[in-house]
C-alpha cells in the first residue's frame, strides 16, 4: 500500500466525491477510481459504499481512515525531522501531558531551552497518561508528562520534583465546601465521578478502603475539566488531581483536599531506544540537566 494512494484515499473521504477529489489532486477521475479499486483489491476489503450522491465509508473504510491519518502524520513528522537533522537545531517538539500540577514546571524549562535554541517550537497534547503513552509508542509524541502509577518498563524518565495532590470538586455553595478536608466517610453515599484510568482507580480504592465496594460511582472521566462541568451543575462530586484546578473560576467550582491526604508523583518520559529528531534529543539532554536529575 503506497503512501501516495493513502493520501488519495483520505482526499476522497474528505471531499465525499471521487470527482471533487480528482480535481483537488489534479488527476483524472478514471485514474483516481482505478487507484482506489486497486487498493481495495490489494487489501481484500470494500472501503466505500458508492451512493448516487456521496461516497460513504464501510466499517473497514472507517478503520483505514483512522490508521491512514496516523500513518501520514507519522510520515510527515519523520520527513520533517530528517530535513531538520541537516540544519541547525530547529523543529517542533511534541509533548503530551495531563492536567497535573507538574505542568507548572514546564514553562521555565521551555523558556530556557528556547533561549538556547530559538528556532525550536513546542506542541502540547493534553490527555491521560495512557493515551499519551499510546501516542508515544506510535511515534506521534516525543515526550510525555505522565501521572503515576504507570508501567514505565519501556521508557526512560525524570521524576518531577512536585507532588500531585488529590482533591474533591464540589459546587461553591455545597455543604462539603464548608469543610477543611474530605474523608472517605463524607463521600460514601454521594454520587461520584472517578478517573477513567484503572491504575488510578486502584489507588483511590485503597484510600476508600471498605467504603469502596458500595460507592455510588455515577460515571468516569478521562480529564477533570469536563467532570467539573458536571460538578458545577450538581450532578456529582469529582475526585481529581489538583493540577489545573487553582486556575479555574472559583465561583463555579470549589475543591477540598482528601484526608488522610493522598498524593501522587509524575514523570517526564520518553521511549527507550527510539530515534528522535535532533531538537528532541537536545531537549531531553537539556531537561536532564535543567531538572537536576538523571534518567532512571
Amino acid at each position: 500500500m503506497e503512501i501516495r494512494v493513502l493520501r488519495y484515499f483520505l482526499t476522497v473521504v474528505r471531499e465525499e466525491s471521487i470527482t471533487k477529489a480528482a480535481e483537488v489532486l489534479h488527476i483524472t477521475q478514471p485514474t483516481l477510481s482505478r487507484q482506489l479499486a486497486q487498493m481495495e483489491e490489494e487489501i481484500g476489503v470494500k472501503l466505500f459504499d458508492r451512493g448516487t450522491r456521496k461516497i460513504k465509508l464501510t466499517n473497514e473504510g472507517i478503520l483505514l481512515r483512522r490508521r491512514a491519518e496516523e500513518i501520514l502524520q507519522l510520515v510527515d513528522k519523520t520527513e520533517k525531522e530528517l530535513v531538520e537533522q541537516e540544519e541547525q537545531v530547529e523543529g517542533k517538539i511534541s509533548i503530551g501531558c495531563g492536567e497535573i500540577a507538574s505542568v507548572q514546571l514546564l514553562p521555565e524549562l521551555f523558556r530556557n531551552f528556547h533561549q538556547k535554541h530559538p528556532r525550536v517550537t513546542f506542541d502540547i497534547f493534553t490527555a491521560t497518561a495512557d493515551l499519551v503513552k499510546e501516542q508515544m509508542d506510535k511515534g506521534l509524541l516525543d515526550l510525555g508528562l505522565l501521572l503515576e502509577p504507570i508501567d514505565m518498563e519501556k521508557y526512560d524518565f525524570i521524576r518531577m520534583d512536585m507532588k500531585e495532590k488529590w482533591v474533591v470538586l464540589m459546587p461553591p455553595n455545597d455543604p462539603l465546601a464548608e469543610k477543611e478536608f474530605i474523608t472517605a466517610s463524607d463521600l460514601s453515599e454521594l454520587p461520584l465521578i472517578l478517573p477513567r484510568r484503572m491504575q488510578v482507580q486502584n489507588e483511590l480504592a485503597s484510600w476508600f478502603g471498605d467504603y469502596y465496594k458500595n460507592l455510588n460511582i455515577l460515571f468516569t472521566s478521562n480529564l477533570s475539566t469536563n467532570g467539573a462541568v458536571m460538578v458545577n451543575q450538581g450532578l456529582a462530586y469529582s475526585l481529581v488531581i489538583e493540577g489545573a484546578v487553582p486556575f479555574w473560576d472559583s465561583s463555579k467550582v470549589s475543591y477540598r483536599p482528601l484526608y488522610p491526604e493522598l498524593w501522587a508523583t509524575s514523570v517526564l518520559a520518553w521511549k527507550r531506544g527510539q530515534p528522535f529528531s535532533l531538537a528532541a534529543t537536545k531537549f531531553i539532554e537539556f531537561s536532564k540537566c535543567f531538572l537536576g536529575m538523571g534518567s532512571v
